[in-house]
Parts: structure tokens; sequence; C-alpha cells
């Protein structure tokens, strides 16, 4: 069974906003003023559903705060899911054991769209697959694109893996210190769930699908 891609998730995710009566708008601002967008985006559409801002009160008093501790994934998964963003039923999130362990989040209101998160040593990895290498039409034009514009997707990076069981997958990515607060691992999680379905729609040209 082939893998879910970005498309199929932003499809989904595209559908949900429908039902929630929100609608789309186009905004051109400068590339490093991406970051507040989002935030104005998301108090403006959890308000309207919920009279919430979509922020919790940590993140409201104190985006910056700083944790004192280096994070392990095991350590940051009790973090994170009694965090209100993956407690509130917006994300479901669990921890996959083995050598190597990860969190899993799948972002209900990004149609499902899996996160894996990894921590350990001096780096937090978050990551989202995009879509598999096949589906791209021209892959040297797409790298040339990708490589010239992904600057402009706010604390996010592309890279292509090689998967043995699927082949070569395009994934998106973000990387923090393992000493970043909590509400900074939050953040880069919600942008790149963000990034992912907007990375999908700017490169729909460059896919078969």
């Amino acid at each position: 069974m082939k893998r879910k891609t970005s498309a199929d998730y932003q499809r989904e995710y595209r559908k949900r906003l429908r039902e929630q009566g929100l609608v789309k708008k186009e905004v051109w601002i400068l590339p490093e003023n991406g970051t507040q967008l989002n935030k104005v985006e998301k108090m403006l559409r959890y308000s309207q559903l919920n009279g919430s801002t979509g922020l919790d009160i940590g993140e409201q008093k104190n985006m910056n705060n700083s944790v004192a501790h280096r994070w392990t994934t095991e350590s940051l998964f009790t973090a994170l899911k009694d965090r209100p963003t993956f407690s509130n039923g917006s994300c479901s999130i669990e921890i996959i054991d083995g050598i190597d362990s990860s969190i899993v989040i799948a972002m209900h209101e990004y149609g499902d769209l899996p996160i894996f998160i990894t921590a350990g040593g001096d780096q937090i990895l978050a990551e989202a697959v995009l879509f598999s290498a096949d589906d791209v039409k021209d892959t040297a034009k797409f790298n040339e694109y990708v490589l010239k514009t992904h600057k402009y997707l706010p604390l996010s990076t592309i890279s292509l893996d090689h998967d043995e069981t699927h082949g070569d997958y395009y994934h998106m990515f973000g990387a923090l210190s393992a000493t970043s607060s909590i509400n900074d691992v939050v953040h880069e999680i919600e942008v790149l769930a963000e990034n992912v379905i907007q990375a999908t729609e700017a490169f729909r040209a460059f896919l078969k699908i």
C-alpha cells in the first residue's frame, strides 16, 4: 500500500476547514514575517470557532520561556502530552519505543498529518513526509526550485531521504536545540504542519499527482 503523501493530508485539511465555515484569504508579506502571520491566523481562526486565541496561557505570557535541562525523546513526550495543544483533542500523540525512540503526533486539524519527533544529544528534530520522489515530474528542476525557495518557509528545511521500504521521499523538517523551551518545541511543530500544507500548494506544478 502506497504511503499517504502531503497532498492527501492537504485535501483532508482543506475539507475540514471548509466544514468549519472558514474561507481562504491570500496575503502578501515580507518573508521574515511568516511566523507572526501564522500566530495571527491562528488567533483569528480559533477566536471565531470557540472564543479562544488558540494559545495556552504559558504561550501567551512568554513564548521564549527557557528550560534548564536537556530534552530526551522520553522526557519531551511526557511534557508534550500534557500540553493543552495535545490534550484538547486537536492532536494525538504517542511514543514508539525502540533503539531510537520517536514521538508521533497526528495533527487532526491538518488532515491527520503525522509529525515525527526525536530528541538526543544537542538537538530536537521534527519532520514530516512531503511526497515520494516518484511523484515529481522532473527531480532536477524541482530540486533547483527547492534550493531557491525553501528559505521562504520559516523554520523548516526540505531533504531527500531514502526508505528501504518506500524508496526516496522528500521530507520537511525543523531542528531545535535540545535545551529549547517546551513552548518553542510546540511552536516548531505547529509551524512545520502549516509549512507542509503550504509547500504542497507551492510545489503542485512539479507533481504528477
